[in-house]
Protein backbone atom coordinates (compact mmCIF):
# COMPACT_ATOMS: atom_id res chain seq x y z
CA UNK A 1 0.00 0.00 0.00
CA UNK A 2 2.87 2.34 0.98
CA UNK A 3 4.72 1.67 -2.67
CA UNK A 4 1.14 2.49 -4.57
CA UNK A 5 0.82 5.64 -2.07
CA UNK A 6 4.66 6.70 -3.38
CA UNK A 7 3.99 5.68 -7.21
CA UNK A 8 0.66 7.89 -7.19
CA UNK A 9 1.43 10.48 -5.37
CA UNK A 10 4.92 11.14 -7.31
CA UNK A 11 2.31 10.67 -10.71
CA UNK A 12 0.36 13.72 -9.06
CA UNK A 13 3.77 15.52 -8.77
CA UNK A 14 4.87 14.76 -12.52
CA UNK A 15 1.41 15.75 -13.91
CA UNK A 16 1.26 18.63 -11.81
CA UNK A 17 4.47 19.77 -13.39
CA UNK A 18 3.43 19.50 -17.06
CA UNK A 19 0.08 21.01 -16.42
CA UNK A 20 2.50 24.02 -15.20
CA UNK A 21 4.58 23.91 -18.22
CA UNK A 22 1.68 24.13 -20.49
CA UNK A 23 0.30 27.40 -18.47
CA UNK A 24 3.49 29.38 -18.37
CA UNK A 25 5.28 27.86 -21.89
CA UNK A 26 1.85 27.50 -23.63
CA UNK A 27 0.22 25.03 -25.53
CA UNK A 28 0.88 21.34 -26.47
CA UNK A 29 5.12 22.09 -26.87
CA UNK A 30 5.03 23.43 -22.82
CA UNK A 31 3.17 20.25 -22.01
CA UNK A 32 5.56 18.18 -23.34
CA UNK A 33 8.63 20.40 -21.98
CA UNK A 34 7.00 19.61 -18.80
CA UNK A 35 6.85 16.40 -19.76
CA UNK A 36 10.23 16.05 -20.53
CA UNK A 37 11.41 17.86 -16.96
CA UNK A 38 9.73 15.47 -15.20
CA UNK A 39 11.05 12.67 -16.79
CA UNK A 40 14.59 14.06 -16.64
CA UNK A 41 14.20 14.88 -13.39
CA UNK A 42 12.95 11.59 -12.04
CA UNK A 43 15.74 10.09 -13.94
CA UNK A 44 18.23 12.29 -12.55
CA UNK A 45 16.66 11.92 -9.24
CA UNK A 46 17.19 8.37 -9.12
CA UNK A 47 21.01 8.70 -10.24
CA UNK A 48 22.43 11.71 -8.46
CA UNK A 49 19.65 11.92 -5.72
CA UNK A 50 22.10 12.15 -2.99
CA UNK A 51 24.43 14.62 -4.47
CA UNK A 52 21.50 16.96 -5.30
CA UNK A 53 20.48 17.04 -1.36
CA UNK A 54 24.00 17.31 -0.47
CA UNK A 55 24.71 20.02 -2.32
CA UNK A 56 21.29 21.77 -1.26
CA UNK A 57 22.95 22.21 1.98
CA UNK A 58 26.76 22.71 1.17
CA UNK A 59 27.23 19.71 2.92
CA UNK A 60 30.66 18.03 2.59
CA UNK A 61 32.12 14.42 3.29
CA UNK A 62 33.26 13.66 7.01
CA UNK A 63 35.78 11.54 7.73
CA UNK A 64 37.01 9.20 10.17
CA UNK A 65 39.84 10.73 11.85
CA UNK A 66 37.72 13.96 11.99
CA UNK A 67 34.86 12.74 14.25
CA UNK A 68 35.49 9.08 15.42
CA UNK A 69 32.91 8.88 17.83
CA UNK A 70 30.26 10.10 15.53
CA UNK A 71 31.61 7.67 12.94
CA UNK A 72 31.37 4.76 15.42
CA UNK A 73 28.13 5.01 15.75
CA UNK A 74 27.11 4.98 12.25
CA UNK A 75 28.90 2.11 11.55
CA UNK A 76 27.60 0.50 15.16
CA UNK A 77 24.21 1.26 14.12
CA UNK A 78 24.54 0.34 10.59
CA UNK A 79 25.29 -3.20 11.37
CA UNK A 80 23.03 -3.60 14.18
CA UNK A 81 20.01 -2.82 11.23
CA UNK A 82 22.28 -4.80 8.70
CA UNK A 83 23.03 -2.25 6.46
CA UNK A 84 25.82 -0.83 4.24
CA UNK A 85 27.63 2.16 6.15
CA UNK A 86 26.53 5.20 4.46
CA UNK A 87 29.04 8.12 3.59
CA UNK A 88 28.77 11.06 6.25
CA UNK A 89 28.69 14.56 5.36
CA UNK A 90 29.18 17.58 7.59
CA UNK A 91 26.46 20.53 6.77
CA UNK A 92 28.48 24.08 7.81
CA UNK A 93 26.38 26.05 10.81
CA UNK A 94 24.71 26.24 13.84
CA UNK A 95 21.37 25.34 12.69
CA UNK A 96 20.99 21.77 14.50
CA UNK A 97 19.22 19.01 12.04
CA UNK A 98 20.39 15.95 10.25
CA UNK A 99 18.80 14.38 7.34
CA UNK A 100 19.32 11.00 5.13
CA UNK A 101 20.04 10.62 0.98
CA UNK A 102 20.82 7.98 -1.47
CA UNK A 103 18.36 6.03 -4.36
CA UNK A 104 19.43 3.28 -1.73
CA UNK A 105 21.07 1.65 1.05
CA UNK A 106 24.33 0.76 -0.98
CA UNK A 107 24.22 4.27 -2.10
CA UNK A 108 23.43 6.45 0.76
CA UNK A 109 24.46 9.05 2.64
CA UNK A 110 24.16 10.68 6.36
CA UNK A 111 24.50 14.05 7.01
CA UNK A 112 24.93 16.07 10.34
CA UNK A 113 25.15 19.93 10.65
CA UNK A 114 27.61 21.27 12.96
CA UNK A 115 25.20 22.33 15.45
CA UNK A 116 23.30 19.20 16.02
CA UNK A 117 27.01 17.52 16.98
CA UNK A 118 27.53 20.41 19.55
CA UNK A 119 24.28 20.54 20.87
CA UNK A 120 22.65 16.56 21.66
CA UNK A 121 24.17 14.57 24.05
CA UNK A 122 25.16 10.72 23.00
CA UNK A 123 22.22 9.06 23.33
CA UNK A 124 19.59 11.39 21.65
CA UNK A 125 22.00 11.92 18.57
CA UNK A 126 22.32 8.00 17.97
CA UNK A 127 18.49 8.14 18.07
CA UNK A 128 18.57 11.22 15.43
CA UNK A 129 21.39 8.51 13.79
CA UNK A 130 19.03 5.99 14.16
CA UNK A 131 15.97 7.88 12.72
CA UNK A 132 17.79 8.31 9.70
CA UNK A 133 19.55 4.86 8.83
CA UNK A 134 15.45 4.10 9.12
CA UNK A 135 14.55 6.08 6.37
CA UNK A 136 17.53 4.72 4.21
CA UNK A 137 16.68 1.05 5.25
CA UNK A 138 13.25 2.12 3.75
CA UNK A 139 14.58 3.81 0.90
CA UNK A 140 12.52 6.94 1.59
CA UNK A 141 15.27 8.54 0.89
CA UNK A 142 15.24 8.00 -2.80
CA UNK A 143 11.36 8.73 -2.77
CA UNK A 144 11.57 12.19 -0.76
CA UNK A 145 14.58 13.40 -2.78
CA UNK A 146 13.03 12.86 -5.95
CA UNK A 147 9.61 14.59 -4.56
CA UNK A 148 11.99 17.79 -3.70
CA UNK A 149 13.24 17.69 -7.33
CA UNK A 150 10.53 18.25 -8.89
CA UNK A 151 8.83 20.28 -6.25
CA UNK A 152 11.62 22.54 -6.48
CA UNK A 153 11.07 22.96 -10.13
CA UNK A 154 7.27 23.49 -9.66
CA UNK A 155 8.56 26.22 -7.36
CA UNK A 156 10.81 27.68 -9.89
CA UNK A 157 7.97 28.10 -12.28
CA UNK A 158 5.97 29.60 -10.18
CA UNK A 159 8.95 32.24 -9.36
CA UNK A 160 9.69 32.38 -12.95
CA UNK A 161 5.45 33.80 -13.58
CA UNK A 162 6.30 36.39 -10.70
CA UNK A 163 9.77 37.75 -12.04
CA UNK A 164 9.25 37.48 -15.70
CA UNK A 165 5.14 37.70 -16.25
CA UNK A 166 3.77 36.48 -19.14
CA UNK A 167 3.64 39.53 -21.95
CA UNK A 168 5.79 37.87 -24.23
CA UNK A 169 3.54 34.46 -25.17
CA UNK A 170 0.49 34.57 -26.93
CA UNK A 171 -2.85 33.33 -24.77
CA UNK A 172 -3.72 31.68 -27.97
CA UNK A 173 -0.87 29.28 -28.03
CA UNK A 174 -2.58 27.79 -24.71
CA UNK A 175 -3.08 29.09 -21.34
CA UNK A 176 -4.49 32.11 -20.13
CA UNK A 177 -3.70 35.04 -17.72
CA UNK A 178 -5.52 33.49 -14.42
CA UNK A 179 -3.95 30.28 -14.76
CA UNK A 180 -0.85 31.66 -14.97
CA UNK A 181 -1.67 33.41 -11.81
CA UNK A 182 -2.85 30.27 -10.02
CA UNK A 183 0.85 28.74 -11.43
CA UNK A 184 2.25 31.91 -9.93
CA UNK A 185 0.67 31.04 -6.44
CA UNK A 186 -0.86 27.74 -6.03
CA UNK A 187 1.96 25.83 -7.36
CA UNK A 188 4.20 25.82 -4.81
CA UNK A 189 1.34 25.30 -2.73
CA UNK A 190 0.10 22.01 -4.24
CA UNK A 191 3.52 20.98 -4.49
CA UNK A 192 3.88 20.79 -0.95
CA UNK A 193 0.78 19.52 -0.30
CA UNK A 194 1.90 16.42 -2.36
CA UNK A 195 5.18 16.36 -0.72
CA UNK A 196 3.79 16.19 2.80
CA UNK A 197 1.49 12.91 1.63
CA UNK A 198 4.71 11.21 1.19
CA UNK A 199 6.45 12.32 4.26
CA UNK A 200 4.26 12.63 7.26
CA UNK A 201 3.41 8.86 7.58
CA UNK A 202 7.21 8.12 7.02
CA UNK A 203 8.27 10.21 9.69
CA UNK A 204 6.51 7.91 12.30
CA UNK A 205 7.57 5.31 10.77
CA UNK A 206 11.30 6.34 11.19
CA UNK A 207 10.77 7.39 14.53
CA UNK A 208 9.66 3.94 15.40
CA UNK A 209 12.25 2.00 13.67
CA UNK A 210 14.47 3.94 15.14
CA UNK A 211 13.30 3.64 19.22
CA UNK A 212 13.37 0.03 18.84
CA UNK A 213 17.03 -0.02 17.21
CA UNK A 214 18.53 2.02 19.98
CA UNK A 215 15.77 0.55 22.95
CA UNK A 216 16.04 4.19 23.82
CA UNK A 217 12.60 5.83 22.09
CA UNK A 218 12.70 8.93 25.09
CA UNK A 219 16.70 9.91 23.66
CA UNK A 220 15.17 9.87 20.80
CA UNK A 221 11.77 11.94 22.13
CA UNK A 222 14.05 14.62 23.84
CA UNK A 223 16.33 15.05 20.71
CA UNK A 224 13.09 16.08 19.01
CA UNK A 225 11.96 18.23 21.60
CA UNK A 226 15.35 20.18 21.96
CA UNK A 227 15.91 20.21 17.92
CA UNK A 228 12.36 21.69 17.18
CA UNK A 229 13.08 24.35 19.96
CA UNK A 230 16.68 25.33 18.20
CA UNK A 231 14.81 25.30 15.18
CA UNK A 232 12.39 28.34 16.05
CA UNK A 233 15.43 30.98 16.64
CA UNK A 234 18.29 28.93 14.27
CA UNK A 235 16.41 27.63 11.59
CA UNK A 236 18.42 25.03 8.90
CA UNK A 237 18.98 27.31 5.41
CA UNK A 238 18.48 25.74 2.21
CA UNK A 239 15.98 24.71 -0.68
CA UNK A 240 12.70 24.43 1.37
CA UNK A 241 11.73 22.27 -1.41
CA UNK A 242 14.18 19.74 0.49
CA UNK A 243 12.56 20.34 3.62
CA UNK A 244 10.97 16.75 3.96
CA UNK A 245 14.34 15.37 4.44
CA UNK A 246 15.09 17.05 7.19
CA UNK A 247 13.86 15.48 10.88
CA UNK A 248 12.56 18.50 11.84
CA UNK A 249 10.57 21.37 9.90
CA UNK A 250 12.18 24.51 9.85
CA UNK A 251 10.05 27.31 11.37
CA UNK A 252 6.76 28.23 9.83
CA UNK A 253 3.46 30.66 10.40
CA UNK A 254 1.47 29.22 13.58
CA UNK A 255 -1.78 29.60 11.48
CA UNK A 256 0.47 27.60 8.72
CA UNK A 257 2.45 25.31 11.02
CA UNK A 258 -0.56 22.32 11.27
CA UNK A 259 -1.43 22.51 7.11
CA UNK A 260 1.50 22.81 5.29
CA UNK A 261 4.30 21.34 7.98
CA UNK A 262 5.77 18.05 6.23
CA UNK A 263 6.55 16.49 9.30
CA UNK A 264 3.37 15.42 12.07
CA UNK A 265 4.08 17.60 14.66
CA UNK A 266 6.52 17.17 17.33
CA UNK A 267 4.46 16.41 20.18
CA UNK A 268 2.41 14.09 18.32
CA UNK A 269 5.71 12.13 17.83
CA UNK A 270 6.58 12.13 21.12
CA UNK A 271 2.96 10.53 22.27
CA UNK A 272 4.34 8.01 20.02
CA UNK A 273 7.76 7.54 21.18
CA UNK A 274 6.21 7.56 24.78
CA UNK A 275 3.94 4.58 23.48
CA UNK A 276 6.84 2.22 22.30
CA UNK A 277 9.08 2.89 25.56
CA UNK A 278 5.95 1.48 27.69
CA UNK A 279 5.70 -1.07 25.17
CA UNK A 280 9.93 -2.01 25.37
CA UNK A 281 9.81 -1.57 29.11
CA UNK A 282 10.76 -4.65 30.66
CA UNK A 283 11.24 -6.57 27.55
CA UNK A 284 14.20 -7.38 25.37
CA UNK A 285 15.25 -5.31 22.65
CA UNK A 286 15.00 -6.62 19.09
CA UNK A 287 18.28 -6.73 17.08
CA UNK A 288 16.80 -5.73 14.27
CA UNK A 289 14.63 -2.46 12.82
CA UNK A 290 11.28 -2.82 12.62
CA UNK A 291 9.88 -0.85 9.58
Amino acid sequence: MNQFKTVALLGLLSGLLVLISYEVFGGIGGASTGLLLAALMNMGSWYFSDKIALSAYRAKPLEADQAPALYQMVQRLSEKADIPMPAIYLVPGQAANAFATGRDPEHAAVAVTEGILSMLPEDELEGVIAHELSHVLSRDTLTQAVAATIGGAISWLGEMVFWFGMGNRDDNEGGNPIGLLLTMFLAPVSATIIQMGLSRTREFAADASAARLTGKPMALANALRRLETSAQTMPMQGNPAFSPLLIVNPPMGKQLMNLFATHPPTEARIEKLDEIAQELSGTKVPDALEA
